[in-house]
């Protein structure tokens, strides 16, 4: 039976990346998988990439920076589902590579918006009824760089380590409702979102160089994980972190 037969799921930023990828492996273990990103049109070309698949894929334009947005997305789950088994909050933005000083309000006001208070806002309106019906998971896509700070991203690193903070504090009150609650940092993987970082060969090979798994990370390497994390398979891990950056980060880096 597949994995996720008969479960429905909700994936942010599900548009490409590892979103996307979350999604079709979903897919493949026959989740309804409802997919968010910003634009339909997009939405609807990832649905018809993955209509082979087993499961179903329901493409719903929600901005996650949008309070509104989030409420016609929820309600439009319960409406066609009647109930949510699993979130994934994988929308993120970087819109500051530069030095802290040059980062002004504006910025960290958005890339809260975004990373941080989404997460909430979509955990706040899915949680309580995970809670009613005594189970459910919830999987933030955080990074390494909450975990040790990105050099020129003060304000990535600073969300993705709230994000993570967040993972752990609702994983200590939800888990006696049977919600789990876990958290994915991956270390540089092939998205848009991280190409200041791989696309240009002497940088990537440097970063390669100080990582055990000598290869740079695909978007599959992540959904992979957060499908055992959503699956019965897990049913005895909740707030942790899941570092998945081919060993990048040393123990003495985390403590």
């Amino acid at each position: 039976m597949p994995a996720l037969d008969n479960k429905v799921a909700i994936v942010t930023g599900a548009s490409r990346g590892i979103g996307k990828a979350i999604a079709s492996v979903f897919a493949r273990e026959a989740a309804a998988v409802i997919i968010c990103g910003r634009k339909q049109e997009t939405l609807n070309e990832v649905a018809r990439d993955l209509q082979s698949l087993p499961g179903r894929i329901h493409p719903i334009a929600c901005h996650v920076g949008r309070p509104a947005d989030i409420q016609h997305l929820i309600g439009t789950a319960n409406q066609q589902f009647g109930h949510i088994d699993i979130l994934v909050n994988n929308a993120g933005t970087n819109i500051a590579q530069e030095p802290v000083l040059q980062v002004d309000e504006s910025k960290f006001d958005k890339m809260v918006e975004i990373n941080l208070k989404s997460a909430f806002r979509l955990i706040q309106a899915v949680a309580p009824g995970m809670c009613a019906r005594g189970s459910g998971s919830i999987i933030n896509i955080a990074s390494i760089s909450g975990l040790k700070p990105q050099y020129h991203g003060m304000l990535y690193s600073m969300t993705k380590a709230a994000l993570i903070m967040m993972t752990k504090s609702y994983a200590q009150e939800l888990g006696p409702a049977g919600v789990r609650v876990n958290a994915i940092a991956p270390g540089l993987v092939q998205t848009a979102l991280s190409q200041y970082y791989w696309k240009d060969p002497a940088k990537l090979a440097q970063i390669l160089e100080r990582q055990p798994i000598r290869h740079l990370g695909q978007p599959e390497e992540i959904a992979e994980t957060a499908l055992l994390l959503a699956t019965g398979r897990a049913s005895y891990i909740t707030g942790q972190v899941l570092v998945i950056d081919g060993g990048r980060l040393s123990p003495i880096d985390l403590l």
